[in-house]
């Protein structure tokens, strides 16, 4: 679709790198800044779907940039600026190589890892007797290992982090922590607009002067899953799928379709039709998690927008 942006490749003054992730292209100027960019990239399964999604780009960029907002008071973040609806600009920061993947109830992946049989999930037991979508007793963490592009995440204990050296114990109870308290924003935050929050992953980084940030984004239908309050406990109780706002319902398209992204398997053609439902689902979750109207940004020609406001901020 002609009105999405899927790859940049812009050469700004005083660039350094270019990295390009799953969804975001990351431009470092001057080993001060980094200039990140949300395209209309979907990956799913860690693999990257060959077409844009319109407007998920700014979708993210403005959900991560208000929640980012939202909770600064409680976690320092990377965040100094958004010259343009798809940019973010921040501090440079070495990330931690893990995800804090942290889970209210058992959905999705830890859903799919219960029904195989299995009770520990990273090293943290999880009860007997619960069904998909139950809420746990208190919320878990359940880290992940970052992927290269077209790689899978990875599932790890704490004690394999530690015992790994790939974060240090000091560092790894600050972002134990802060985790907790982040999901426990998002979680108020959520409930006030009638939504659970139900899982979600935070990935952090510290500045060149070691102080641990918030870094990437939070909160958005991409990193989170949420629910429906209004009707959560009579679906579990009837035994039904709940309504939920996330990219799992792209996932279960895929599987649907014979997609796992395993080896061997092809992704299955997304009509222009479902493209458009995938768009139509990101705006309202969109709304439902700011209480805002979503406005659409023009997108006649975004390169020359994003590249007009990024070269006017870094004047």
């Amino acid at each position: 679709m002609s009105n999405t942006i899927i790859d940049t490749n812009f050469n700004f003054p005083g660039q350094k790198s270019l990295y390009k992730g799953k969804v975001r292209a990351v431009y470092n100027i001057n080993d001060e800044e980094l200039v990140m960019i949300a395209t209309d990239r979907l990956s799913a399964f860690d693999v990257v779907m060959p077409k844009g999604i319109p407007y998920k780009g700014q979708i993210l960029n403005q959900i991560a940039t208000k929640m980012m907002a939202a909770t600064e008071d409680i976690v320092p973040n990377w965040l100094t600026a958004t010259p343009d609806p798809n940019v973010a600009v921040g501090h440079l920061c070495e990330p931690f190589k893990v995800e804090m993947v942290i889970r209210g109830y058992m959905s999705g992946h830890a859903a799919r890892e219960y029904k195989a049989g299995k009770r520990l999930l990273c090293g943290v037991p999880m009860p007997e007797g619960m069904k998909e979508n139950d809420k746990f007793p208190s919320p878990i963490i359940t880290p992940a290992t970052k992927a290269e592009m077209g790689d899978h995440d990875e599932d790890i204990s704490r004690e394999d982090i530690l015992k790994r050296g790939i974060v240090s114990e000091e560092d790894y109870l600050v972002l134990e922590d802060y985790t907790r308290k982040l999901f426990q924003r998002g979680t108020e935050i959520a409930a006030s607009r009638g939504l659970i929050l139900v899982d979600t992953k935070y990935e952090f980084g510290k500045t060149k002067d070691g102080k641990i940030v918030l870094i990437d984004e939070i909160h958005t239908p991409d990193s989170s899953r949420y629910f429906y309050v209004d009707g959560y406990q009579e679906r579990q109780d009837n035994g039904e799928a709940q309504k939920q706002l996330s990219k799992e319902f792209v996932r279960q398209w895929l599987i649907a379709n014979n997609f796992q992204g395993l080896e061997g398997q092809t992704v299955p053609v997304m009509s222009d039709e479902y493209i458009q439902s995938v768009s139509d689902r990101y705006i309202e979750l969109y709304e439902n998690i700011t209480g805002e109207t979503f406005v659409k940004a023009d997108v006649s020609n975004i390169q020359e927008r994003i590249e007009t406001n990024v070269l006017a901020y870094l004047k």
